[in-house]
């Protein structure tokens, strides 16, 4: 079998002699180079050099002319160097190296990278000796390390498993704290609602609209007439909300009037994912200043579900409503995804994230 290497990229490439190379004409950096071509994809081969460095081989087709000012070393005639391996790597500087993605062993190092291939192209430091460059794509990534302790790999948030976990508890003790506080609302005054649209955007229309208290007591419920959408085939297969069934209903225009009285009686206004509902809900004012009265008053019941699985819950990775049900083991009332059973199941959901939000 022959010898194998996986690339950074997870492409697998495989070791080929100078012969069979050429005899698929595949070329080497030192051949691209001068014919003043770059790569542009992942190497299709690779040999091991006498030194043990590694040397790639790309395909003639998957390349690219160079930038010109990467051609020639300025001010200077073009100057090479012979390496152990028989590859002849040429003279330039650092900023057209650069250029092409090369960098010194010092720079990959400091960017968390290892060397595997031998080196690209090389220039003189200050004192004459020779600086080598390696190419980036080739170079192996090495694991970050915890920027917190510097000793273990990171794990997530920058951090290595044990500080992580340090953070988690901190933040774990203030939102559990935050979400155990007693808030005294008046239940009467705490509304939840969710509405069902013709589509996903905001230029689409509202279908039903449902508002509910805190005693989960019912204060609007309607199905909308849309004034321009005359279907809504993508979004009635999640609300079961027809045509036939909004055909003889208010338009939004027509209960305006009830909902400002609503809801400028609530002290706190709550849906699940509330942007989307914000902004189709937020046109029945047409002033700015009781826009902004309006949204003040929103809460919403997916953050503060989302800030919950971050700090007690990490296996959960999803937050819809149906999913945060689940976690609380809440059962539906109604048919899911209706405006009706959302609102109800948005309700029980902020009350199991703060069981001492009301003063009753």
């Amino acid at each position: 079998m022959r010898n194998q290497m996986k690339l950074r990229s997870g492409a697998t490439i495989y070791q080929v002699d100078r012969s069979e190379a050429d005899k698929k004409n595949y070329l080497t950096r030192h051949s691209l180079s001068k014919m003043h071509l770059m790569p542009v994809g992942d190497p299709i081969a690779y040999d091991i050099s006498p030194d043990g460095q590694v040397i790639y081989y790309f395909d003639p087709v998957r390349v690219a002319e160079a930038p010109p000012e990467t051609w020639y070393f300025p001010n200077s005639k073009k100057e090479t160097m012979t390496l152990p391996s028989g590859s002849v790597i040429e003279r330039m500087s650092v900023k057209n190296a650069a250029t092409r993605g090369y960098y010194t062993a010092e720079r990959l190092g400091r960017m968390h990278y290892e060397i595997v291939e031998e080196p690209v192209a090389y220039t003189y430091k200050a004192d004459k000796s020779v600086l080598y460059f390696y190419d980036k794509k080739t170079a192996k990534r090495l694991p970050l390390m915890c920027v917190e302790c510097g000793k273990d790999i990171r794990y997530k948030k920058k951090l290595c498993v044990s500080c992580y976990e340090k953070e988690l508890a901190v933040r774990r003790e203030e939102g559990n704290a935050y979400r155990a506080a007693y808030y005294g609302m008046d239940r009467a005054k705490v509304l939840f609602f969710d509405l069902e649209l013709t589509g996903f955007y905001d230029h689409d229309e509202i279908l039903s609209i449902t508002i509910v208290d805190g005693f989960g007591n019912s204060i609007m419920d309607t199905l909308v007439r849309p004034v321009s959408t005359k279907s809504w085939k993508r979004t009635e297969q999640i609300h079961k909300i027809t045509p036939a069934m909004v055909k003889d209903s208010p338009v939004l225009d027509e209960l305006i009037p009830e909902l400002k009285r609503i809801f400028g009686g609530a002290e706190n206004i709550i849906a699940y994912g509330v942007s989307t509902d914000y902004s189709h809900i937020k046109h029945i004012y047409e002033d700015e200043a009781e826009r902004e009265d309006f949204r003040k008053k929103i809460r919403c019941c997916a953050n503060e579900f989302v800030r919950y699985t971050h700090e007690n819950r990490p296996d959960i990775s999803h937050a819809s409503l149906t999913d945060a049900m689940s976690c609380f083991e809440i059962e539906w009332e109604g048919m899911a995804h209706s405006s009706v059973a959302d609102t109800l199941g948005c309700r029980k959901v902020w009350e199991a994230l703060f069981p001492n939000y009301y003063c009753n």
